[in-house]
């Protein structure tokens, strides 16, 4: 079973970063209020602390979740995330964050097969929670739809990305 030390330091970062990169994609396709963002980031730490205590979780899953729980961690994710989306407009947020998960999972496909399905299903979790968490359109909160339009179509791009609608 996979963990931090079935990867380079490097590679660590970048499988930390994917976390954040599959709520990312999402939330930069179709931008809520900022009560919205603030949603659909929590939505993605409500997953991160679920997963450190899911029996059912696989021990890569765990492990990142774990990984969270530490200043380092949280450090080192960050720094990959602001070193891969360096110099990106908004606009550009969301294609850079499926291109770099496409890479994320060819590497836990790599170096992980075992735990690489389990892994990539819960980042697809990660991005669906990000997608729920809060109403497109409306005013104030109110009104609008669960899932927008433009959320439903990354959300298809994150699956193709990670290699879950083949």
């Amino acid at each position: 079973m996979a963990n931090k030390t079935t990867f380079t330091p490097e590679e660590w970062k970048q499988v930390l970063e994917s976390v954040m990169l599959s709520g990312m994609a999402v939330t930069a396709a179709d931008p809520s209020s900022l009560i919205g963002v603030l949603k659909e980031s929590m939505a993605t730490g409500r997953n991160l602390l679920t997963a450190r205590s899911d029996p059912e979780a696989n021990e890569l899953v765990r492990a990142v979740a774990a990984e969270y729980a530490t200043s380092e961690g949280r450090q080192a994710a960050r720094e990959q995330l602001k070193a891969t989306l360096q110099g990106s407009k908004a606009a550009d947020v969301r294609a850079k964050s499926i291109a770099a998960l496409h890479d994320i999972a060819a590497l836990i496909d790599a170096k992980a097969p075992a735990d690489a399905p389990g892994f990539k299903t819960w980042l697809q979790h990660i991005a669906v929670g990000a997608a729920e968490a809060a109403n497109e359109g409306g005013f104030l909160g109110f009104g609008g739809v669960r899932v927008s339009e433009k959320e439903r179509a990354t959300l298809n791009e994150v699956s193709s990305a990670l290699g879950l609608n083949a």
